[in-house]
């Protein structure tokens, strides 16, 4: 893939107006479209965008008033999301040096001040379709969807998987733009030698890999969770007994976390003093901080205070969590809250921390549950 949106006819520009007003949960004034489309394509003339939005009007577009723009909800638009209307938002929830936001994050992220940020910890969606208000109806009634519901093993019940292995290669290119978009977004609002650590799977790791760096991140590493899973390792579908050696692709024991960081300003030890990032906090002064973390699967205390499909131990997030503020000091993002587990081991470790949900449900779920997952003794994995 390119290091820019898909290119999908008439062209990159029209790919970026599209896309930048699928990613928002308000229309937006011609000015706001402008700005940020020229956030992905660069200089951009403003006749082009003033052009397409006014040739494609009615059809793609909805002129709700004088130039003022949002995008009709069609089965071409490529990423699709229903999200409430701007009155419907909760307000912000404190949580006592935490603060979870319900909004869509990339209005939330547009509307920040440029270095306001010091590191982001986050486990995004996948697929962008499984957090949907249909598919989440299917996961919470156990039927169904693009959700697999994994039998249960040495009883013990597994926690629903979303089936990376459906994706098409039209939804593998809505992904990379997806996070193309998102990384051109928070890269001004992050200062210089900022951290960015996104959970992933070893099917689509690459994809955000190389999203963010056409985004302008360097990549630094990728951090293993070793982990067994209920990934992989089948034998062929409705042919188990037939070819009864054979795994279709290998059994996961392990979930990469991509690392990217905003480029440096000089020597790490000038963007240390200056900025307070650059690098990672070591577990002790003569241990560094490592990139390959061994850890359980989430505990069932956790799920049971925090009912989320993809949520993250403690144990594990306390420990990305400390490392991406190299001095203590900072503000930790997380754009894709969830049920709040971020939030919870920056609560925990006294780090300021600010996240954003747009969906209602884990929000609320979120603000109860995070005090207490932060309450919770550090498990030993």
């Amino acid at each position: 893939m390119s290091e820019t949106l898909p290119r999908k006819a008439p062209g990159t520009v029209r790919d970026a107006i599209v896309y930048v007003m699928a990613l928002t949960s308000k229309p937006l004034t011609v000015q706001e479209i402008e700005a940020r489309v020229r956030k992905i394509t660069g200089d951009t003339p403003p006749s082009s965008i003033r052009s397409y939005l006014r040739l494609n009007t009615p059809e793609l577009f909805v002129r709700e008033e004088r130039g003022v723009y949002r995008l009709r909800h069609s089965p071409q638009t490529p990423v699709q999301r229903e999200l409430p209307a701007i009155d419907d938002w909760a307000p912000p929830c404190d949580l006592g040096g935490v603060m979870l936001h319900h909004a869509d994050c990339f209005d939330w992220i547009e509307s920040r001040e440029p270095n306001s940020l010091h590191a982001v910890v986050t486990d995004p969606p996948y697929g962008l379709h499984e957090y949907s208000p249909e598919q989440q109806a299917k996961l919470r009634s156990g039927k169904g969807g693009v959700w697999r519901i994994p039998p249960s093993f040495d009883g013990h019940q597994r926690s629903p998987l979303p089936r990376f292995t459906t994706l098409t290669q039209d939804q593998l290119e809505e992904l990379h733009g997806f996070f193309f978009t998102w990384g051109r977004l928070l890269l001004p609002k992050l200062v210089p030698g900022a951290h960015v650590v996104v959970a992933s799977n070893p099917l689509v790791s690459y994809i955000v890999s190389q999203a963010l760096s056409g985004a302008g991140f360097e990549r630094r590493a990728e951090i293993v969770r070793l982990t067994m899973t209920m990934r992989g390792g089948d034998r062929p579908k409705a042919a188990h007994e037939e070819f009864s050696q054979v795994s279709v692709m290998p059994r996961s024991m392990w979930e990469p976390w991509v690392v990217f960081r905003r480029p440096i300003e000089g020597r790490v030890q000038d963007n240390l003093r200056k900025w307070k990032t650059g690098g990672f906090r070591r577990p002790s002064k003569d241990k560094p901080f490592g990139d390959v973390i061994a850890s359980a699967p989430t505990r069932k205390q956790e799920r049971a205070l925090a009912p989320h499909p993809s949520l993250k131990p403690q144990h594990f997030m306390r420990q990305v969590v400390r490392a991406v503020l190299p001095l203590g000091e900072g503000v930790v993002l997380d754009p894709f809250a969830g049920a709040g587990s971020t939030l919870a081991a920056a609560l925990s470790l006294g780090y300021d921390c600010i996240g954003v949900e747009k969906d209602r449900h884990y929000f609320d779920v979120a603000c109860v549950a995070v005090p207490k997952l932060a309450q919770l003794a550090q498990a030993k994995d």
